[in-house]
């Protein structure tokens, strides 16, 4: 296992270092079940203890009672911590499959956000700073260039991306240097390998996968839709629908076999392999896995240790090919829609 405050670092763009595995704080909002911030609190706190230091939010989680939430770990530990938040969804993002979500990315909005994260989070500056999805009425660049207004402003230090395309990325990358594309990247998610990651690693933007542990499926815990709480949102997605959840199961269950190879967790393995197609395709690259508790920030700290081999690297490749279902049911939400 790692020790603690050990945890490797590694660059994405811009001049940017984080650790190598970040922590994802939409877990500590209400999508995947009830949370409570006392427990919540102590995770974060363990994460940054074991040097897991890159802490990613969004104003739109909880309504913005997420940045709340960790602006109670900021108060102490500030400089330690890469703090990392977006703007841009308006609405609840449990209500996307229902087709009630929107995006906003005028120069106006970029600047109200901002500000409001700001009080929310109690801090002056945040470190890299994400469009969270793309406002198909605003131009990139004029998002981007309002982006790149905060940064001269000193409110924000490095400007992100999340679900673009190649050609936005591109788009963006003319107007201000980019540090990171986060989107879902995974065993069971690889559409961005197409085209997104390549361009990712063409222009020097490191890759920030979210859901690297296809939203707690490849961790071996969830075997049907039943055992998801009646509010988690991932029942509403395609891959937890009854026809294609036996076949994702199949997935699983190699990376279960793989686990046992490697006296290692599912969890440990997918973020391995993770490790493995980022340096494969030559991208920096920090996944953010969230959860509410604290031992599971150290077991997905203890990824880093797994070397699969390439026959396992093989398998878990071909499994991927099996996953039945797209990520979401409205693909315009994300790259793979608009590619």
């Amino acid at each position: 296992m790692t020790g603690a405050n050990s945890a490797p670092t590694v660059e994405l763009g811009d001049q940017l270092s984080v650790s190598a595995i970040g922590f994802g704080g939409m877990a500590l909002t209400p999508v995947y079940g009830e949370v409570d911030d006392t427990e919540s609190l102590a995770t974060l706190h363990r994460a940054v203890d074991l040097g897991v230091t890159f802490i990613d939010t969004a104003n739109v989680y909880g309504g913005g009672a997420n940045e709340k939430l960790i602006s109670r770990l900021l108060a102490d530990r500030r400089d330690e911590v890469t703090l990392a938040t977006k703007f841009g969804i308006v609405g609840n993002p449990v209500n996307r499959a229902a087709g009630q979500l929107a995006a906003r990315g005028d120069a106006a909005y970029v600047r109200q956000s901002i500000d409001e994260s700001l009080q929310r989070l109690q801090t002056d500056v945040v470190d890299l700073y994400y469009m969270h999805r793309r406002d198909h009425d605003v131009p990139i660049e004029e998002t981007v260039g309002a982006m790149a207004e905060l940064v001269s402003a000193g409110k924000v230090r490095h400007l992100g991306l999340s679900e673009v395309t190649a050609d936005e990325l591109r788009a963006a990358v003319a107007v201000h240097p980019i540090a990171a594309v986060q989107s879902e990247w995974s065993i069971w998610s690889r559409d961005v390998e197409q085209n997104v990651v390549p361009a990712a690693a063409e222009l020097g933007v490191g890759f920030v996968p979210y859901s690297p542990l296809g939203r707690g499926f490849l961790t071996g815990t969830i075997q049907s839709a039943a055992d998801l709480p009646s509010t988690d949102f991932r029942r509403k997605l395609p891959r937890y629908a009854e026809g294609a959840l036996d076949a994702n199961l199949a997935v699983v269950e190699i990376v279960k076999a793989i686990a046992a190879q490697q006296d290692a967790t599912p969890a440990q393995v997918a973020l391995a392999w993770l490790r493995y197609r980022a340096d494969a395709l030559g991208v920096g690259s920090s996944p953010i896995p969230g959860t509410r508790r604290a031992a599971r920030v150290e077991e997905n700290l203890g990824s880093i240790d797994v070397v699969l081999t390439p026959e396992q690297l093989d398998t878990l490749n071909a499994a991927a090919a099996s996953v039945s279902g797209n990520r979401f049911g409205d693909l315009s939400w994300v790259s793979a829609g608009r590619e």
